[in-house]
């Protein structure tokens, strides 16, 4: 018998499906299992079954489930201040700032609470350094920038766009060419760009192009923003992806890991930006509060740690060496660090990364898709070589049963 056959997606749903499927709103499509316990990269649903998880909650859980360093942090945060607003100074958000601003290009750190309203934010800010004569917004095609309505008008979906339309003008322009950088011209306030694009497929910005593209926009007088929101905070095996490319940004978007799996976001900016902004002009209630603050610093601090992301890119080197086992059924390898997409060569298969995703479940592996046929894998950062080796295991079992079925 399979060493999986007890996991299977086919069992009959429990109660708390049903009241979910009754009352949250019908946004997602989830699998008929419900999540209990987890510790490390192991997720345990309420049957008891266990999962692999090669998703960290999307690039979120940097640290894992369970993590002794954000419970300490949060069980020392929670006999301080909870909440405050912005109205008011806090050690912890001034703490968590100045580690950001220390590890960064950045001189300056606004708060929020997660990566869409980072971009909202980090654009409102370009609107308002570039003045009335400028307000383009250059963004790429493959692009992913969240869902609020402003970050949505510069991400590549035109299904949505047709549905909510563009809350702000944008031209979306060839990723990795430079015919985007003409369309860089004086009327532009910024150009927004992921080192990596990880929701378009993985896929790498070249380095000569991204240096070009840097230098366009300060001829222009235009900013560069990076959105680090899945590449940022070691999840390339350096702290920021763009230290990869010796190209530095006037802005740049954090979220998803920042505060061990509490919502949290941040932009970081150059003095000059910052310079352009008043008391007033952009506000949050929650973001920054004192309990998240605590714990970002503490996951900071842990993450720029040189070893440990000395030992993310062993990791991610001992990874690439795995997966070379996939073939044919892997075509390419893209991405860098603990950040993998694996474009799928599985012919006659439809929609071939939601197949894979779904026959992973079964297999007891979690996996996320980046569009139609490319799969991540973005584990957590304190992943062990024995847990990458058994996941490439699982996704070998799950490739071949995905192709035998087509």
């Amino acid at each position: 018998m399979s060493p999986f056959a007890s996991i299977t997606q086919s069992a009959p749903p429990s109660d708390w499906v049903e009241r979910a499927e009754r009352v949250l709103a019908p946004t997602y499509a989830r699998p008929a299992r419900v999540f209990v316990s987890g510790e490390g990269s192991t997720l345990v649903d309420e049957d008891g079954r266990r999962y692999l998880d090669m998703t960290s909650g999307v690039a979120v859980n940097a640290l894992g489930h369970g993590s002794p360093v954000v419970a300490d942090a949060l069980r020392d945060a929670a006999d301080g201040l909870i909440h405050t607003s912005n109205l008011f100074h806090t050690r912890p958000a001034a703490r968590l700032a100045e580690l950001l601003v220390e590890h960064s290009f950045a001189d300056r750190v606004f708060f929020c609470n997660s990566g869409a309203e980072s971009v909202e934010g980090a654009i409102k800010f370009a609107i308002v350094h570039g003045g009335p004569q400028r307000k383009k917004v250059v963004a790429f095609r493959g692009s992913f920038h969240g869902r609020t309505l402003g970050a949505l008008s510069s991400t590549d979906m035109p299904a949505h766009h047709s549905t909510f339309g563009q809350a702000t003008h944008r031209t979306f322009a060839p990723f990795n060419d430079d015919a985007a950088i003409q369309e860089v011209d004086e009327s532009t306030c910024a150009v927004i760009v992921e080192p990596i694009q990880g929701e378009g497929g993985v896929r790498s910005a070249d380095p000569a192009w991204l240096g070009r593209l840097r230098q366009r926009c300060s001829e222009v007088g235009a900013l560069l923003i990076f959105d680090e929101v899945q590449t940022g905070l070691g999840r390339t095996g350096k702290l920021w992806a763009h230290e990869w490319y010796d190209v530095t940004p006037d802005i740049m978007t954090v979220a998803k890991p920042l505060a061990g799996g509490l919502p949290m976001g941040a932009v970081l900016m150059t003095e000059a930006v910052a310079a352009s902004l008043r008391p007033g002009l952009h506000a949050t209630t929650f973001g920054g509060g004192p309990l998240v603050a605590s714990v970002g610093a503490r996951v900071v601090e842990h993450i720029a740690a040189g070893e440990f992301l000395a030992d993310v890119r062993a990791k991610a080197s001992f990874l690439r060496e795995q997966l070379g086992a996939l073939r044919p059924h892997v075509a390419e390898v893209r991405g860098k660090g603990l950040l993998v997409g694996l474009r799928l060569s599985l012919p006659g298969v439809e929609h071939p990364a939601k197949a894979v995703v779904s026959t992973a479940f079964d297999l007891g592996l979690l996996l996320v898709a980046a569009r139609d046929d490319v799969v991540r894998l973005i584990p957590a950062l304190n992943v062990t070589r024995e847990e990458l080796e058994t996941a490439v295991e699982r996704l070998a079992l799950t490739l071949e049963r995905v192709a035998s079925e087509r």
